[in-house]
């Protein structure tokens, strides 16, 4: 597409449409970590498009933890403690906030499989691997899709029947089939325009915009 006069790369819904996208992942259990920000518009939306979705999101946090049993996620069977969800989940998709990544990371390691997906919205912890310690090993695939505005905006434009756009990138494809999985995710969770970016882009756009940097 020409925006401008700047020729991009996008991937839209009827080039890679969600039947598309299910049969990516038909074999994946979807393990959504974090019911906070992100975590519950994405679920949602997955759950609703068909995808086998669970949440990981710690009792700890009863506010969270109520919250999703109000959308219908049931103790037990589709919501567990975080490293039971780490567990049982193929694509793990980490959405707490950054700090709470690298508290976190040690029980989502020790429960990643070689051939799993390690899925962010946001890359700082990737990025900034050296100083945050989520070091991934080489036999996961590493993505990210970063949905272009809150998850309160993801669910209600899903909801109403419009998309949102979003950021894709693969960071390690220990697979052969990270850049599938990431846009199939990107379609699920409701993206109507998927463009290609990377860890660092991503990281670099989201900081210079939060200081409102040009």
């Amino acid at each position: 597409i020409d925006f401008g006069g700047t020729q991009e790369e996008v991937i839209m819904r009827n080039e890679f449409p969600m039947e598309k996208a299910r049969e990516v992942l038909k074999n994946e259990i979807i393990a959504v970590i974090g019911y906070g920000v992100q975590g519950p518009g994405q679920s949602l939306n997955l759950r609703d498009n068909g995808f086998n979705v669970i949440i990981g999101q710690s009792k700890e946090f009863p506010q969270d933890w109520d919250r999703a049993v109000k959308d219908g996620w049931q103790p037990g069977v589709n919501l567990f403690e975080i490293e039971e969800a780490a567990r049982k989940g193929t694509i793990i998709q980490f959405l707490v906030s950054d700090a709470a990544q690298r508290v976190i990371w040690p029980q989502i390691k020790r429960n990643l499989n070689p051939g799993d997906a390690l899925y962010f919205s946001h890359g700082f912890s990737i990025v900034y691997r050296k100083q945050t310690k989520v070091i991934p090993p080489k036999n996961v695939d590493v993505i990210l899709v970063a949905p272009k505005g809150s998850g309160t905006s993801l669910r209600r434009n899903f909801l109403s029947g419009e998309g949102i756009n979003a950021s894709f990138a693969v960071e390690q494809d220990a697979t052969g089939h990270a850049k599938d999985r990431a846009i199939a995710l990107g379609i699920g969770i409701g993206a109507g325009y998927l463009f290609p970016t990377t860890f660092k882009k991503e990281v670099h756009s989201d900081l210079v915009g939060e200081r409102g940097v040009l």
